[in-house]
């Protein structure tokens, strides 16, 4: 048999059938068998200097793990994941690997990069199915260590300070863990049952959630350092939406990204018998690119709408969305309308009746290299809906920095940190994710939360001396 597998494309992954997908909640990408994983995974080189983990935010071992994979040899594969990611199976579904790891690999200059994500999935979901943790809990420092938020930042930065002996104890302000993973993110991209595996694998390395305590309301950061802890990181993310400030915001239909994603995934508004059911009208416009708007037009569908629109004014090759989750709309018949920008939402009887739009085209690059949008003079138009989703961003909730003495923001909300440590302008304070840098990924946030969780270990330790 041969080492390595020379094909230049990656091994296909099989997914559900876009006809059949678009009626249900199910994950589209059905993952790899033991046979693809083996294949795909003998596509690596096995480089001397692997280019791919210097383009992962957490730094995982990038070609050991695939060549345990190559081997067959999966719980070893596993092991080597989890010493640097406390998330792999979420991180192998929603990392947009295509501009990290994979952007980095060598294979990619002559054909497809090793698929790296797949494989991670594969890895990681083998481990649930079939495996065991098998890492011994650390020996308790007794030195207590509080987190803001049970997200991907929080939940990256609690299970590092576990390797070294904290009592660490995470405060979720909702009613479960997760954060966007629970959310933000739709059933048809990351299984809810797969994050609280995931989850569970965590808190058994002896991380604590307390849930339903909103940190700034039931308690603030300064009381959690009057009840002994002797460090906070904050990961409260980015949950507070942005809009766009035009007529008819208001009106009834129109729901931030926001919401109406935490309604469907987290209040299950899919099903009918739910308390907070959503309406998605007949057609639905979707205002923005990125991930969180192809989340919102790919749920519309799923929940009935008829037609459904993305409202982007930059053209395609600008859409911030990762090119899978453009792809997977389009299948699933999303209708784009690009160089596309609202300009005010009408109404009938106080409903949303259409979407106002005036067309754009994009200017020469400026001296950042980016080709602003500018409208098109008399080429507004309607578009008929009755239903708008605003999808534009995020921003960190005021309340943990309103209750905070001497914690240091940005003018847009964000928390300041030292770069190199995460440790915000309160001493013993960190932070890291969406709350520091505004909404980005899952995997940017794991790495803040880590990299904070080494400084706070570091500053601590010195402490002892």
């Amino acid at each position: 048999m041969a080492k390595f597998n020379m094909s230049l494309q990656k091994t296909r992954i099989p997914e559900q059938d876009p006809l059949e997908r678009k009626a249900n909640f199910k994950e589209v990408s059905l993952g790899y068998s033991e046979e693809e994983a083996i294949n795909e995974a003998k596509r690596c080189i096995q480089c001397k200097t692997p280019a791919c983990v210097g383009g992962c935010p957490v730094n995982v071992h990038i070609p050991q793990f695939i060549g345990k994979v190559a081997e067959g040899n999966f719980a070893e594969a596993y092991e080597i994941l989890a010493e640097q990611n406390s998330l792999p199976a979420v991180c192998g579904r929603v990392c947009p690997q295509e501009k990290q790891c994979e952007s980095k690999c060598v294979r990619a200059m002559k054909g497809d990069p090793v698929g790296i994500g797949r494989l991670e999935r594969f890895v990681a979901d083998w481990f649930i199915e079939n495996g065991k943790v098998t890492r011994e809990k650390a020996v308790s420092n007794n030195i207590k260590v509080a987190v803001a938020g049970a997200g991907p930042a929080g939940l990256a930065c609690a299970g590092e300070l576990t390797k070294y002996g904290y009592d660490v104890t995470i405060f979720e302000a909702l009613h479960t863990a997760g954060g966007v993973l629970m959310y933000g993110i739709p059933e048809f991209r990351l299984p809810k049952e797969i994050v609280k595996k995931e989850i569970e694998n965590v808190m058994e390395q002896g991380v604590k959630i307390e849930k339903n305590v909103i940190i700034g309301r039931s308690v603030t950061v300064d009381e959690l350092m009057e009840e002994g802890y002797k460090s906070v990181f904050i990961g409260s993310g980015a949950g507070l939406p942005n809009f766009m400030g035009i007529e008819g915001e208001n009106l009834n239909g129109v729901y931030s990204a926001n919401e109406f994603l935490t309604r469907v995934n987290l209040m299950k508004a899919y099903d009918e018998k739910s308390p907070t059911p959503v309406s998605v009208g007949e057609k639905i416009a979707v205002i923005g690119g990125g991930n969180v708007a192809m989340d919102a037009a790919r749920t519309a569908v799923r929940l009935g709408a008829k037609e459904v629109y993305i409202v982007y004014r930059r053209g395609e090759e600008e859409l911030p969305a990762r090119l899978e989750e453009v792809h997977h709309a389009k299948e699933e018949g999303v209708i784009f309308k690009l160089l596309s920008n609202p300009v005010g939402i009408k109404e009938d009887k106080g409903w949303v009746s259409k979407l106002e739009c005036i067309e754009m085209e994009l200017s020469e690059p400026d001296e950042s290299g980016r080709r602003r949008p500018v409208p098109i003079e008399g080429s507004s138009f309607l578009l008929d809906v009755d239903r708008v989703v605003i999808a534009i961003g995020q921003s960190p909730n005021p309340l943990i920095r309103q209750t905070t003495d001497g914690l240091e923001t940005h003018k847009w909300g964000g928390i300041i940190v030292e770069e190199n440590t995460m440790e915000t302008t309160k001493e013993s304070v960190y932070a890291g994710g969406d709350v520091v840098t505004g909404a980005a990924t899952v995997i940017l946030a794991m790495g803040a939360g880590k990299k904070a969780a080494i400084s706070i270990h570091e500053k601590l330790s010195k402490s002892r001396v």
